[in-house]
């Protein structure tokens, strides 16, 4: 179960890997932070599961899959408040601040 707890592990670490370059290769803020919301939830949830592999199935791993089961849930909820946030103070896509980017009003929202 140890090896493959370290596999599971190994593999979320590559997608951490992953986000980390397209984080870099992405200039826009929406975009970075849509790469951002998908890799460290999966990311997250892939070394907690290899944790919990590794360790055995117990309390600790209990707390683990508690724990994800919350990330699951928070992650995308923030990244997406973060980003509604922006796009409601008025930034644009090309960096640019002020004006309706997109058309909308609050009233649309």
């Amino acid at each position: 179960m140890r090896v493959a707890g370290d596999i599971i592990i190994f593999v979320g670490m590559v997608f951490i890997l992953f986000g980390v370059f397209g984080i870099i290769k992405y200039k826009n803020f929406y975009t970075r932070i849509l790469v951002t919301a998908k890799i460290d939830t999966v990311g997250a949830f892939t070394i907690i599961v290899g944790t919990a592999v590794k360790h055995g199935f117990g309390a600790f791993s209990l707390k683990a899959l508690l724990l994800m089961g919350i990330m699951i849930v928070i992650n995308p909820l923030a990244s997406h408040m973060i980003a509604r946030s922006a796009h409601l103070s008025g930034y644009r896509p090309d960096g640019r601040t002020g004006g309706d980017a997109d058309g909308y009003s609050e009233e649309h929202l």
